[in-house]
């Protein structure tokens, strides 16, 4: 007798060994037509699996989230036996699941192009409608390498090889393909209906440029086509809000060869860079933190004290002077704890809050480079805070304030928190951590926050809270986080006077709200689509005239207005106003205000903004009002 215990608490006994796909005929015609996997014991397993133990049983649908990955998977062997009809010549790699969709890498020299996806395509249709059973199959080390080896398969020889002869492994067959894999998979092709074929790329076999160039093929899937439109749709939009291309449309930014992964900052893109520091400055100080600036540069023995010389060396441009190694600083830790053990600190003095616009320089993978999202040269707004064990909580619920005021301002109210637990592999006490992931989670019952448990996720140093944005098109962007570290401040050598006066070591808070200001600077450019909000466009206001009769008028307005602050110029060319107004909206400039004869012999202005195409006839103290 089998007994089966499922989600809602009530249990079902068998007579004898059954499959999942058994267990939920069982429970319902309907459920069992919807049903790709179930979870057995916590483990995702094809429906043909064979249950012969008591067990905890789930079914998995495509409403879950377990399903749509196993959907893409599917999806990708589905792309890979549709290559290898087509193209017999090519060798299949591998084809994982990833965010939206999934890839398979394929060895061929001949190399795909966009006629070939449409024929890919339109093949992998084809074989949806075949309703071609997928199933699985236990095979040996040496039965695994003469199969793949006879079909010319080398790169899955090659995966064979590196997991070796311990560990068990299985194929996955469907018609006329047989693939290497664990599994599971959907139980025939006919769930693999909402699908579409996105790019090619070029990746190196193993990530190695010594390594053969593989073509990848990127694909989406989903649980229906309604999902799959919404999906391009937003995939579309997404290409219209590229930062890449409003930065040179916008004459706010440039990248070229010569400085790879660094930016060349247009005099408008600059002056919105630093308006988003001067914000975050501003509300810095309201929060307590004392600036600083810490050296670009640094010697290579403090790096190694504070262990980013072992775990992060591959990625820090190094340099020699005086025949000393030196590297360029990749963050902004070290040197923060420099300045705060110059002198002897008291209990009293905690927490010491320190922030830093840090410029920092990191050794990225040229093929992992985008736009300003991405880069080598970037600035974070850092910063660090010295606390007793006790300030955790306190502190963590100061920051958790700063973050939703700061994004709050620049637009966005939807954020995510993920709380990131001990990893295996971790440096402190037990006492330790239960003390400081405690804090963390007490700092978020206290605000009423959602979160999301990452259980192992946090530091080899210390537990952490993420902060992500997501955007108008539904993406995430992680940008802020609240780091605990226990290492590093005892590395060098952080302490401070207790009231026993014993000597004791900081807890030491890595944080930061927006991360990277290069790359927070892309994700308000997409979010807005170049329209960013008014306090931080470059070019607030446009006074444009309709005839030379205005000029005078035109220019004092814009005077007054520059007098407030305002950033504003005049628009007195010769041109037809509706060029002038197309221009400008063009331009994203927020405010155009257009001076007639009319506006002129009533002391008012005809002001338009960059969305609306309805004109609106007010005085110049109403005007400053609006905006003000």
């Amino acid at each position: 007798m089998i007994q089966l215990t499922l989600p809602d608490g009530s249990t079902r006994s068998f007579a004898q060994h059954l499959t999942a796909k058994e267990v939920c005929s069982s429970i319902g015609e309907g459920l069992s037509k919807a049903m790709l996997a179930a979870e057995v014991n916590g483990k995702i397993v094809d429906s043909s699996t064979l249950i012969t133990e008591d067990s905890k049983f789930r079914i998995i649908t495509a409403k879950d989230k377990e399903g749509l990955e196993i959907i893409r998977h599917s999806t990708a062997h589905l792309m890979a036996q549709a290559v290898k009809q087509l193209y017999p010549q090519a060798q299949v790699t591998i084809g994982p699941v990833i965010e939206d969709g999934f890839y398979y890498d394929f060895h061929y020299p001949a190399g795909f192009n966009e006629a070939d996806l449409e024929k890919i395509e339109e093949r992998m249709a084809e074989l949806v409608e075949e309703k071609i059973d997928i199933v699985r199959d236990v095979i040996s080390y040496d039965d695994a390498m003469n199969y793949f080896n006879s079909l010319g398969e080398d790169y899955k020889c090659d995966i064979i090889k590196d997991i070796g002869a311990s560990e068990t492994l299985s194929t996955y067959k469907q018609g006329d393909f047989t693939d290497l894999c664990r599994g599971p998979h959907v139980p025939n092709t006919s769930f693999l209906g909402s699908f579409k074929l996105t790019k090619l790329a070029g990746a190196y076999w193993r990530g190695n440029s010594d390594n053969p160039m593989l073509q990848r093929i990127y694909g989406t899937a989903w649980n229906n086509k309604k999902d799959l439109k919404d999906y391009l749709f937003r995939i579309e939009e997404a290409k219209k809000r590229d930062h890449r291309k409003l930065g040179q449309k916008l004459d706010l930014f440039h990248l070229q060869e010569e400085g790879p992964g660094m930016i060349f900052w247009h005099p408008d893109g600059w002056l919105v860079y630093q308006l988003i520091i001067d914000y975050v400055r501003k509300v810095n100080k309201e929060y307590g933190y004392k600036e600083i600036c810490t050296p670009l540069i640094l010697d290579k023995s403090l790096w190694q004290k504070s262990g980013h010389w072992d775990k992060f060396q591959e990625n820090m441009y190094v340099t020699q002077c005086d025949d000393k190694d030196l590297a360029v600083k990749p963050m902004n830790c070290p040197g923060h704890i420099q300045v705060f053990n110059k002198g002897l600190r008291s209990y009293k003095d905690l927490p010491v809050r320190f922030s830093e616009f840090g410029c920092c320089h990191r050794k990225e993978q040229s093929g992992s480079l985008h736009g300003i999202m991405r880069v080598r040269n970037f600035v974070q707004d850092d910063g660090h805070i010295f606390c007793t064990e006790d300030q955790i909580q306190p502190e963590v619920n100061n920051f958790i304030n700063q973050v939703f005021e700061i994004y709050s301002h620049f637009g966005f109210q939807n954020i995510a928190i993920k709380l990131s637990t001990r990893p295996e592999k971790r440096v402190g006490s037990e006492e330790d951590w239960d003390k400081a992931e405690l804090a963390l989670e007490r700092a978020l019952q206290d605000k009423g926050l959602e979160w999301e448990v990452m259980p192992g996720e946090g530091a080899f140093y210390g537990p952490k809270l993420e902060f992500s944005l997501k955007d108008c098109l539904s993406r995430v962007w992680q940008c802020g986080t609240i780091q605990l570290d226990f290492s590093m401040p005892k590395r060098l050598g952080c302490s401070y006077i207790d009231s026993d006066n014993s000597k004791k070591v900081p807890v030491m808070l890595h944080r930061a709200v927006l991360g990277s200001i290069e790359r927070f600077f892309g994700i308000l450019l997409e979010e807005n689509a170049g329209s960013l909000p008014f306090w931080l466009a470059p070019l607030q206001i446009v006074v444009a005239n309709i005839s030379t009769n205005q000029i005078e008028y035109a220019s004092g307005l814009a005077k007054k207005l520059n007098n407030i602050g305002y950033r504003v110029k005049t628009d007195l060319r010769n041109e037809n106003i509706s060029y002038k107004i197309r221009e400008h909206s063009m331009q994203r400039v927020p405010y155009i205000l257009v001076c007639g004869d009319r506006e002129m012999a009533s002391g008012q202005v005809a002001v338009r903004t960059r969305t609306e195409k309805k004109v609106s006839a007010m005085s110049f103290d109403d005007f400053v009002a609006l905006i003000s």
